[in-house]
């Protein structure tokens, strides 16, 4: 496996070892000449990322130039478009938008003037997680630099466009982190997720056509465009390219984010940049490998697998943010899969009925799962339950609340069988006694 080398990474000070600041920005590359950029065109950029074969970095994985494709050619004044940046970051597990925020926040403002133009946006608004608020100063410090500098506001970079960003801070609700609640949110009201169609490209923020992207996925447009289409896709798999930034947590020697090529096998980015698993590789016990929302996968499936969308797909897990949380052989699995059905049960918006009722049952039957107090047949009660749960929602936080589970009974049934029937036996002998 060919590791990322220094010259093609993205994200230059992502540990913060120089300024966040717009002159120490420009040294590393960022608003180099980007009126000139501006210059290809509209349609020419959106065909360039579309070239890049860059997929959204917030979860869903969609393509990024075909999401910018479906606004509007012809805005007016009357009808104006937005782009919405989100930097909710919710996701247990995933930080690697904080990175970008905190040390290279003039990065996502190029990207988004690019994004902005390439889609007749009149204005960005980046909506940040509450809880992010060194992460707010330092956006809000690049914003103010950089409409002092001209290059965002009217006539950002002298290339006649007028574009401004404001930055939004939210009050920490996951919920937000769904692109239409985030535009509710927006709005002054209760974030909760709009029924769709219409879709935001039709009416989002305002009533007004909207396009939602991560953070990640606007910051590196810039870069692409520099540097051309062909070398971003020359990262990665087939409909699998470029590359991306990776939080690993939990059980490795080294916990961080890191940017590597799409693709890269599991077991090359442990050894490479978190030097190894605890307690050796035989230590291993499970992954999840894209936040807490996507099933966990067990050590024997992951350690070679690609990781990118369609590698962890065949997985029956998903890449979703690319938040690693390794677990080794001392970690209670059904406790941790327990944690994570409250931690939904607590964030469901509670809109929809099988998501508000379903989450709270879920994890009432995880709770006693976990000691064994639960009869064999309520596994598969339990599984039942996710099903009904899954796709009959709003939003996907339904499915994010029943997929940790549906891995759990999937790869580690045993293990709750195993802990039904020590219960049962304790209960017996006590009885006997």
């Amino acid at each position: 496996m060919t590791f990322l080398e220094d010259k093609d990474r993205i994200f230059t000070n992502l540990y913060g070892f120089q300024s966040p600041g717009l002159d120490a920005a420009r040294k590393r590359g960022d608003w180099d000449d980007t009126k000139k950029l501006l210059a290809m065109g509209q349609d020419a950029i959106v065909d360039a990322i579309k070239a890049s074969g860059l997929r959204g970095r917030g979860g869903a994985g969609f393509p990024t130039g075909v999401k910018w494709s479906f606004m509007p050619k012809e805005p007016t004044p009357e009808r104006p478009s937005y782009l919405v940046i989100n930097a909710d970051e919710s996701e247990p597990g995933s930080c690697k938008d904080r990175e970008i925020l905190r040390h290279d926040p003039h990065k996502l403002l190029e990207g988004a003037l690019v994004a902005c133009f390439a889609m007749r946006a009149s204005a960005a608004y980046i909506y940040i997680r509450g809880e992010y608020i060194r992460e707010a100063q330092a956006m809000q410090a690049a914003i103010d630099e950089a409409y002092d500098a001209g290059l965002i506001g009217k006539n950002a970079c002298k290339s006649g466009y007028d574009c401004d960003v404001y930055l939004h801070r939210g009050a920490g609700a996951y919920i937000c982190g769904e692109e239409t609640a985030m535009i509710e949110s927006l709005e002054g009201k209760k974030g909760q997720p709009r029924l769709k169609p219409p879709f935001p490209a039709g009416a989002g923020l305002y009533g007004m056509p909207t396009t939602v992207n991560n953070v990640e996925s606007i910051a590196v447009t810039p870069t692409i465009l520099r540097r051309g289409a062909e070398w971003f896709s020359s990262f990665g798999r087939e409909n699998n390219k470029g590359t991306k930034l990776f939080q690993i947590s939990g059980h490795v020697e080294r916990p961080c984010v890191v940017e590597e090529a799409m693709s890269i096998p599991f077991r090359d980015l442990i050894e490479k940049h978190c030097g190894g698993i605890t307690g050796g590789w035989d230590n291993l016990l499970a992954v999840i490998p894209g936040g807490s929302s996507v099933p966990l996968v067990p050590a024997k499936d992951i350690m070679d697998c690609p990781m990118d969308f369609d590698g962890l797909r065949e997985q029956g897990s998903g890449l979703g943010t690319a938040a690693i949380i390794v677990m080794d052989k001392s970690t209670d699995i059904v406790r941790a899969i327990s944690r994570i059905s409250y931690f939904y049960k607590h964030e469901s918006c509670g809109q929809c009925t099988p998501c508000r009722e379903g989450t709270g049952w879920m994890w009432r039957v995880m709770e006693r799962l976990v000691t064994g107090q639960a009869e064999i047949e309520e596994i598969d009660m339990l599984h039942d339950v996710t099903k009904e749960v899954e796709g009959h929602t709003i939003c996907a936080l339904g499915d994010a609340a029943a997929w940790p589970i549906q891995g759990l009974i999937r790869h580690f049934r045993p293990e709750l069988e195993r802990r039904i029937r020590d219960y049962r036996g304790e209960a017996m002998l006590e009885a006997a006694e």
